[in-house]
């Protein structure tokens, strides 16, 4: 059977995705790429050397870093409970999962910010007891990430965790396995592809993410400016070959690292008998 005739109007589907991916994938990068042919290597390493820019990539890098891995940590026991365990209120708690993706960005971070800001509830309690700033600092930026990147992890995980066989670990408890055995050789080595991928998933969110960062940040330049909102500023002053050598910087880095994970993933899968 011919590649067409597997599903109906393959020819008019398959049409409709390449102009959609070129409209608002294709398009978007190559624009920016052959704008940066504008610079030569020159000026494109001056401005990318500069160490205002290097602790920006440093700082958005870093934090979306932790925040992926904290999230991808409780995002994998908030799945585990949603699948797992009936309790009273499992809908409403289901719904609140996904309200980072319909808050605006901009909502959350003033939300955030007067939370923990030092003399908002919990930043003053953190202040007094621990001595722990949050808003302002870099630590802010991690947990406005933490935030929108959850949802990512808990909604990518729970369907593997939906779709787990019992038996499985029946199999495993049979043959004298604990609980714990259970979970490290059977139950983890299934999620965990899944769970790479959330990883992925957040991590990408989290190096992108603008207005959720920028009210709890305090972008303060080598302490906690981000790479997005140095592009901005670049633009903001009208410094358009500035603002093209950070974003086509941050848009190869981006691409090494999602690309890495992808190869782990396909690693982890193959090792596992998945693929």
């Amino acid at each position: 059977m011919s590649q067409s005739n597997i599903m109906p109007g393959f020819r008019l589907t398959i049409g409709f995705t390449v102009v959609y991916l070129s409209f608002v994938v294709l398009i978007p990068l190559s624009t920016l790429v052959f704008q940066s042919f504008r610079l030569n290597w020159e000026d494109y390493v001056h401005i990318i050397s500069n160490k205002r820019v290097l602790s920006s990539f440093r700082v958005s890098f870093t934090a979306a870093l932790v925040a992926a891995l904290i999230a991808s940590f409780f995002g994998f026991i908030v799945a585990w409970v949603l699948v797992r365990y009936e309790f009273f209120g499992k809908r409403i708690f289901h719904a609140l999962i996904d309200f980072p993706f319909a808050l605006p960005t901009a909502v959350a971070g003033i939300v955030l910010a007067t939370i923990f800001q030092p003399s908002g509830f919990l930043g003053k309690l953190l202040i007094d007891t621990l001595g722990v700033q949050v808003a302002f600092k870099p630590l802010g930026i991690v947990m406005a990430l933490i935030f929108i990147s959850i949802p990512f992890v808990v909604r990518t995980v729970e369907p593997v965790l939906l779709e787990f066989e019992a038996s499985m670990e029946e199999a495993g408890a049979s043959l004298g396995a604990t609980r714990l055995q259970v979970f490290n050789k059977i139950i983890f080595p299934n999620v965990f592809p899944a769970l790479l991928t959330g990883f992925a998933l957040a991590f990408a969110r989290g190096v992108g993410e603008y207005g959720s960062v920028i009210f709890i940040a305090g972008n303060l330049p080598y302490v906690s400016e981000i790479v997005p909102l140095l592009i901005v500023t670049k633009l903001e002053q009208f410094d358009i070959e500035g603002a093209t050598a950070i974003a086509l910087t941050m848009l190869v880095i981006s691409f090494l690292l999602l690309l890495l994970i992808n190869v782990l993933q396909y690693w982890v899968r193959k090792r596992s008998g998945q693929l």
